[in-house]
């Protein structure tokens, strides 16, 4: 018993060790003897992240812990450690922004640390009560740093639209996992994974419960058309919390919503292959189509975002380790991408307030060539031009789609490729060869700068050293999809 206890507290290292750190940065932003701790409360926050990417990969003994309750496996270490890249990374780009803006309060970082803890959680869910639980603590945390910027009242509304949605996509996710249970009389993924995958008949409750289940994880990935929130909550909340909302927990509910349509009901991949299809096909469509009009640069990334999911969606509908290996391979170099995106965005400010409309990056490419040129490479990159890290994302899950004969995904995908290259490539003719505008403020700050390099170097020579990268996506997918493989064998055998 006390080896158990040992070995499933072993397989919640990370976990455990976020849940200290938060509380012991509560405690440190109460009773520190200093005006604001804020930026060292901030600073404690990223060497937490760092300590987190070496317990990730400590993790000893893949395999279920506590009763089944949570899995440990590569592909969610994977996924992990991208999020730890991306909460990390938003959270050292903020540091000058919060500073600036009125903003450094100490509960700031704890927020992000609880809400990367909901996350991991989400992402190791073997049960329908853990997925529940993570997902709520990512929310609510997201929810108030959605309006943290209390002086402001697009970021009140902002936090306002997030909480309401939220809690209605919460409402459904809910009843979609009470009937999955009333149906199935399990919560275990892995029993579930049994009961729907021998080769009996299915009941209808569980189709719906599944329905139901996929829409309000849709919604947290903002997948058309669940997404009504993305754009008024993107352009509403402090760039920086955009820019963490379009990352980190992009990445957590992409990677519950493999691991659940995968491993529990991998059985029903013919009926949850057409809510996937159309899910994709809808953001795809609606990503490409409603940027154009946009004139805010985050309400335009919102719906890029959107467009971006929708490929992904691509990958999880092909159903096989090589769609995972896919989105895993394109949620990665999305991460790299936007965290340089939205570090660019972050430099947008003239005469000390932050502006937001394309046309002032105006001649950017003269008054500011350094960043005019880290700009354009990650916007041919999310455009999807060769060689470009973009380009592979694309190229890889459209393959996955293809060799499983879901032609018209991979052609509908190519066309609103082609579409959202328009908006991608206006925004670098404005740089470029529009006429100048006022220039932005001098210094940028030295916490964005070497995020917005390291991104465009790791964009711009992607393809020198791929390595790495496929050896970790292809070791994740193939941890993630036995289970789901054996599972349709079982049935087709029947």
């Amino acid at each position: 018993m006390h080896e158990m206890l040992l070995s499933d507290l072993g397989a919640i290292l990370p976990e455990l060790w976020f849940a200290v750190v938060g509380m012991t940065m509560l405690m440190l932003g109460v009773f520190l003897p200093i005006k604001n701790p804020a930026r060292i409360i901030a600073w404690v926050a990223i060497a937490a992240f760092v300590v987190a990417g070496f317990l990730v990969h400590l993790q000893t003994g893949a395999g279920p812990a506590f009763g089944g309750l949570v899995m440990v496996d590569v592909f969610g270490d994977f996924m992990k450690t991208l999020v730890l890249i991306g909460a990390g990374f938003t959270l050292i780009m903020s540091l000058g922004f919060i500073r600036r803006e009125g903003m450094e309060r100490f509960e700031f970082p704890v927020l992000i640390v609880f809400a990367t803890l909901g996350m991991f959680i989400m992402i190791s869910a073997n049960d329908l009560l853990s997925l529940y639980v993570g997902l709520e603590m990512q929310s609510l945390a997201l929810y108030v740093c959605a309006a943290f910027q209390r002086d402001n009242l697009r970021s009140s509304e902002a936090g306002l639209k997030y909480f309401v949605l939220g809690a209605v996509a919460s409402g459904m996710l809910l009843y979609g996992c009470s009937l999955v249970y009333g149906f199935t009389g399990t919560t275990s993924f892995t029993t579930m994974a049994d009961v729907l995958g021998h080769g009996e008949e299915i009941g209808v409750g569980v189709i719906v419960g599944l329905v139901f289940i996929a829409a309000g994880l849709a919604f947290k990935v903002s997948a058309v058309p669940f997404h009504m929130w993305t754009p008024d909550v993107y352009e509403g909340a402090p760039t920086p919390v955009t820019a963490f909302f379009s990352v980190a927990p992009k990445v957590a509910a992409m990677a519950l919503l493999m691991r659940v349509l995968m491993g529990p009901f991998g059985g029903l991949f013919d009926q949850w292959q057409q809510i996937v299809f159309l899910l994709a096909v809808a953001s795809m469509f609606l990503g490409a189509v409603g940027a154009i009009g946009q004139h805010n640069i985050k309400r335009l990334m919102a719906y890029s975002s959107i467009g971006h999911v929708g490929f992904a969606l691509v990958g999880l509908a092909a159903g096989t380790a090589e769609g995972i290996n896919g989105v895993a391979i394109y949620l990665a170099i999305y991460v790299v991408m936007g965290l340089g995106t939205w570090g660019c965005i972050l430099t947008m400010r003239r005469g000390g307030a932050m502006v937001e409309d394309i046309a002032d990056l105006a001649g950017l490419s003269r008054s500011r060539p350094q960043l005019a040129l880290c700009f354009a490479i990650f916007m041919f990159s999310m455009a999807g031009i060769p060689p470009l890290a973009g380009f592979f994302g694309k190229f890889y899950v459209f393959m996955a789609a293809i060799n499983e004969g879901l032609y018209t995904l991979a052609v509908v995908g190519v066309l609103t490729s082609v579409i959202g290259a328009f908006y991608y490539i206006r925004i670098v003719k404005i740089m470029y060869f529009d006429e100048p505008v006022d220039g932005f403020d001098r210094p940028i700050g030295r916490e964005v700068w070497p995020v917005i390099g390291l991104a465009a170097i790791a964009t711009l020579l992607f393809f020198v050293y791929t390595g790495p990268l496929l050896d970790g996506s292809g070791a994740a997918s193939l941890s993630l999809v036995p289970a789901a493989a054996e599972s349709a064998q079982a049935a087709l055998a029947q």
